[in-house]
C-alpha cells in the first residue's frame, strides 16, 4: 500500500515498498514523467535523449480540401493531408510493447484542447501537491491515503480509437506511450486545429 510519507531531512531516503527507486527520486525532486513529457524536458530515467525535431514540419495553411491523417508505426511519423496533398509531417511516439497503438482505419470522434487522462497520471499529497507516484494508474490501484489523483496532460487531444488519440507529449525517440500517439506541441496544435470530427485516421505498420 502506498502512503503519503513526509521525507525527513534526517533520513537520506525513504522508499515505500511499492514505489521503485527512480519514481521515489523523481518524486523527491517534484518531477513527473508525465509533466516532463508535456513540457518537452528530458525524463531522468530515459536511456536515450530526445531526437532533434528535424523531421516535423507544417506547410499546409494554404491548402484546402478534406483532411485526412496517416500514422506509420514503423517510421514513427504522422502525416496530415488536405485534399490529398501533404500538409505536414510530425515525428511521434506510439504505444510501447504490450500497449501498442492499434492499426486500422478510424475517424476522429473527439476533440479536447485541454484533455487529461482518466487512467494515467500522478498521485499528489494533499496540501503540498508533492508528487508521491509519477506513474500512477487510476483504474488499477487505490489512491494512497492523504493523496489525490491528477491525470496526465494530453493537450490538443484528437481521439480516434477507444481510449487512444493524438496529443502533445514527450518523444524520447522510440515507441514509449500507453497506446496514444504523442506529438511535439507545435505539431499537435496544427493537427488539432486542422482536423475536424470525422477526419479519417489510418494507422499502419
Amino acid at each position: 500500500m502506498r502512503a503519503c510519507i513526509a521525507i525527513s531531512a534526517l533520513v537520506p531516503l525513504v522508499v515505500t515498498s511499492c514505489v521503485d527507486l527512480d519514481n521515489s527520486m523523481s518524486s523527491m525532486r517534484g518531477e513527473s514523467r508525465y509533466m516532463a513529457g508535456y513540457n518537452q524536458k528530458r525524463e531522468h530515467d530515459w536511456k536515450s535523449s530526445p531526437i532533434p525535431d528535424d523531421v516535423s514540419y507544417w506547410d499546409g495553411d494554404h491548402l484546402t480540401g478534406p483532411a485526412s491523417i496517416r500514422i506509420n508505426l514503423t517510421q514513427q511519423k504522422a502525416f496530415f493531408y488536405k485534399g490529398g496533398q501533404l500538409a505536414g509531417v510530425s515525428r511521434i511516439s506510439t504505444g510501447k510493447e504490450g500497449r501498442g497503438t492499434p492499426s486500422g482505419t478510424y475517424k476522429v470522434n473527439q476533440k479536447d484542447k485541454y484533455h487529461r487522462s482518466s487512467s494515467y497520471g500522478v498521485f499528489k499529497e494533499k496540501g503540498t501537491d508533492r508528487i508521491v507516484d509519477d506513474d500512477a494508474e487510476a483504474h488499477n490501484e487505490p489512491v494512497p491515503p492523504g493523496c489525490y489523483y491528477e491525470g496526465a496532460p494530453m493537450f490538443n487531444y484528437l481521439n480516434f480509437a477507444p481510449a487512444v488519440g493524438m496529443h502533445t507529449g514527450y518523444l524520447p525517440g522510440y515507441a514509449a506511450s500507453h497506446g496514444c500517439v504523442r506529438m511535439p506541441e507545435k505539431m499537435a496544435l496544427k493537427f488539432f486545429d486542422n482536423a475536424v470530427i470525422g477526419t479519417p485516421v489510418t494507422v499502419e505498420r
